[in-house]
């Protein structure tokens, strides 16, 4: 028993477009509602939360509906262009609603800028601001406008290098931010337009998330789902890291960009997602690969079947036991994804106030780490168990996060890289077993369902937890980010210790000797990539 890998690599471009968009929107979202509509994090994290809002009732609705779909292009393909179509020019439009807030801040939005610093001073100076260390202060009791008009954005450090001004980040922000949240407040129906047509990519999204994960399970046999979804997030974390390196070609984290125009930038990441989605088109056959896997699971012996007989693609009930499981894989998944996406929803505005480092490096050598991690992450879980693997993942997850929230500007650049390195690899090994552990307890004819359990899961958790981890960070400060993270990613090392089902099932022994090879092998990377 083999992973096609060519197939499942063709069926990763549906993941891999999602990646691409969901990195850009988690690092560009929050910098342009706090950086040019002048929002609180609280704020930031509610509008960051109105997808997982959507996604909630959404991802498991059309999860069930292409379940039950019947075009002649398969269950899921019809969901995946769509979506992706109308996402891509929804987020072009959605950077001329963003250009048209720069024109509202007017002189303002030059960076540097004597003329806007003075106007920022004269708008603000009494009124009581917050640094993103949580230290309160008065403008005109802390600078005189001389003063203020004086800091620059950048300094010129003893060796030479450009670095970011501290007295920047503390004070120019958050004045300049206050400033906008003016600005916002005069010309509202320009962030009521941002949000709508947010609203509308976020939906498009939606519509086509579950249906493209599920797609995976629909063309894969059970034992090989691990090696599959290790695949199909490789493909993920390659579209994550193609949007990483445009952002720092464009230099979006870098502070002097803060109020940069993102038309070009949005514009190249439609063409990646379009780019893609053509590939998937034209390489992936969906029926013919469905089929192909309900005759090869009917081979070795691992076709769902019910105890009444009912056919694959129908239902079936879960037992007691399956069912205590499969509530405490979910609150697990509800657990890691409170810690790891107040991260990558925040990170970008941490990376640029706390540590003045760019966002868009850290983040590429996480996704890096997790590429390498996936494929030996597979071939491991399928020896030592899903559950196993996954409570490793916790706890590297866990100690990165709790390393990461003592770092700061002055800390070692290495020690950062290394701790998201190690978070990279830790979420790779949380991710490759996750999903499957979920539906290897659904039958064939409801795999869609419980790939819409799996992300209601996800998605309740990143509802709440951007508006939870931004009213913190508004309140102590943004410090406290980390160590959030890493207390919710340690609670669900608990939960997982009373999931007891979940792991792949082992091949009949009488239906692997028929075969070509024996079912429990663990195949040769390497020599499958050559064969295919």
């Amino acid at each position: 028993m083999k992973l096609n890998y060519k197939r499942t690599i063709l069926v990763g471009f549906a993941f891999f477009l999602i990646c691409a968009f969901w990195q850009a929107y988690d690092n560009t979202i929050p910098l342009i509602l706090t950086n040019k509509f002048g929002m609180s994090q609280t704020w930031s994290g509610i509008i960051m939360a109105a997808d997982n809002v959507l996604a909630l009732f959404m991802l498991p609705l059309f999860g069930a509906i292409s379940d039950k779909c019947s075009h002649k292009k398969g269950r899921r393909t019809p969901f995946i262009v769509m979506g992706t179509l109308i996402a891509a020019v929804a987020l072009i439009c959605l950077s001329f609603i963003d250009n048209a807030q720069l024109k509202h801040l007017g002189d303002a939005a030059r960076i540097d800028d004597p003329a806007a610093l003075s106007a920022i001073y004269e708008s603000q100076a009494d009124e009581q601001l917050i640094t993103p260390h949580g230290e309160k202060f008065v403008l005109s009791e802390r600078f005189t406008e001389a003063e203020f008009t004086a800091i620059r954005s950048q300094l010129t450090d003893e060796s030479g290098k450009t670095v970011t001004n501290p007295d920047y980040t503390n004070y120019v922000t958050p004045a300049r931010q206050a400033y906008a949240w003016h600005v916002t407040a005069a010309h509202p129906a320009t962030l009521v337009f941002f949000i709508a047509v947010l609203l509308v990519i976020l939906v498009a999204m939606a519509t086509f998330r579950s249906p493209a994960v599920a797609l995976m399970p629909d063309v894969t046999m059970k034992p090989l789902r691990s090696k599959a979804n290790a695949v199909i997030n490789l493909m993920g974390s390659a579209g994550g890291i193609l949007v990483l390196a445009l952002g720092m070609a464009f230099a979006t984290a870098s502070v002097h960009n803060a109020l940069m125009s993102y038309t070009a930038y949005f514009a190249v990441i439609a063409a990646i997602m379009l780019a893609a989605l053509v590939i998937f088109i034209l390489t992936v056959r969906e029926v013919e690969w469905a089929q192909q896997m309900q005759r090869d699971s009917v081979e070795y012996g691992v076709e769902d079947t019910a105890e009444d007989g009912a056919s694959p693609q129908e239902e079936r009930k879960l037992t007691r036991g399956e069912v205590k499981s499969l509530i405490f894989i979910l609150l697990s998944i509800v657990l890691w994804f409170f810690g790891y996406n107040a991260v990558t929803s925040k990170y970008s505005v941490y990376a640029s106030n706390i540590l003045h480092k760019d966002y868009n490096l850290t983040l590429i050598i996480a996704q890096a780490a997790a590429i390498v991690a996936y494929l030996p992450v597979g071939v491991i879980s399928s020896r030592v168990g899903r559950k196993r693997a996954i409570q490793a993942g916790v706890i590297l997850l866990t100690v990165a996060f709790g390393v990461a929230g003592f770092l700061r500007a002055e800390s070692p650049t290495l020690l950062m890289n290394a701790m998201f390195a190690l978070a990279g690899i830790a979420w790779a090994t949380i991710n490759v077993n996750s999903f499957p552990m979920v539906v290897e307890l659904a039958s064939g004819g409801d795999v869609g369902k419980y790939t819409g359990f799996y992300y209601t899961a996800s998605m309740a958790a990143q509802v709440a937890t951007p508006m939870v981890s931004g009213l913190l960070m508004d309140k102590f400060g943004m410090h406290v980010l980390f160590p959030y993270a890493a207390v919710f990613t340690a609670l669900a090392f608990v939960t997982m210790l009373f999931v007891k089902h979940g792991d792949s099932r082992e091949v009949p022994k009488q239906t692997a000797a028929a075969g070509t090879e024996d079912a429990g092998a663990i195949d040769n990377t390497v020599e499958e990539l050559t064969n295919d």
